[in-house]
């Protein structure tokens, strides 16, 4: 089966519903950004996060690394998590971007670009999906909430060990997202545990790093993950981050066991960019 490489495939498997939709957000968010824009009087890090860069998409998200250039430095997620744990004031404005879901097109399209403006990066990956073929992608596609996502699981290829490993080589970080992609609030801790520390383990084993940082599935706090239970979970893994979904700007007050996160389109508009990272 022919695997989708472009945004305007993946869009013809959108419902007529989907579209009216996304088209009228996108015409009330144009608006309401117009008398906003990205604080740059005081400190913070932001972390955008993406799921794909389609093929007809690169252009537009180079424009968006370049506006995102416009009003901070970007950042390793080693570093993020050092600021934040430091005692000291958070001394700049800061991007860490990150990927979610480990898409093939994280090396084909991705990487490239990254490697091209110097950008530190990373990647959170299921790993029972690397090496996936399409029966368990149809799995994951169960699993995942978008309903956008699931209309193309079925048809979108994932990373291998071997792209896990050029991504290592090239000095980005492989982090985990789980082994099932699973909501953690659906588990008890013991499953919930279970999902950390055997990620973890695997992509230690298949990488020969260090795995540091995580990233909840779905990742929306006391609906998708248990605030209380799961980062203290992750801490006693070994982990050093826990990354949500919740939208915010991280401040020397945030904790890197608790990571606010903007989950980004490379298709968006600057004015979709200023509206969502102005708040």
């Amino acid at each position: 089966m022919r695997k989708i490489t472009t945004y305007k495939e993946f869009s013809k498997k959108l419902t007529f519903k989907m579209r009216i939709r996304t088209l009228i957000r996108d015409q009330i968010v144009t608006v309401l950004s117009l008398p906003r824009k990205i604080p740059t009087t005081i400190n913070w890090i932001r972390f955008p996060y993406y799921h794909h860069i389609f093929d007809d998409e690169l252009f537009s998200f180079e424009s968006q690394l370049k506006y995102f250039s416009n009003y901070g430095d970007f950042i390793s997620i080693d570093d993020a998590v050092d600021m934040m744990n430091s005692n000291q004031p958070i001394d700049g404005r800061y991007f860490c971007i990150t990927f979610d879901d480990g898409f093939k097109n994280c090396i084909t399209n991705v990487m490239p670009i990254f490697l091209k403006f110097k950008v530190p990066v990373s990647f959170y990956i299921p790993t029972k999906y690397i090496d996936s073929h399409a029966e368990k992608n149809a799995e994951l596609s169960q699993l995942h909430p978008d309903k956008k996502i699931q209309l193309y699981f079925d048809d979108i290829e994932f990373l291998s060990w071997k792209d896990c490993q050029q991504i290592v080589d090239a000095g980005m970080n492989i982090g985990s997202h789980t082994v099932n992609h699973v909501t953690l609030s659906s588990l008890s801790a013991t499953g919930s545990e279970w999902e950390l520390s055997e990620s973890k383990k695997i992509i230690e084993e298949k990488l020969n790093i260090e795995c540091k940082h995580f990233c909840a599935p779905v990742g929306i706090p006391d609906r998708d993950f248990i605030t209380e239970r799961d980062p203290k979970i992750a801490e006693e893994c070994g982990y050093s981050s826990f990354l949500t979904t919740r939208r915010g700007s991280n401040d020397r007050l945030s904790q890197a066991m608790f990571i606010e996160r903007d989950h980004t389109l490379a298709n968006w508009s600057t004015s979709q960019l200023r509206y969502f990272f102005s708040q």
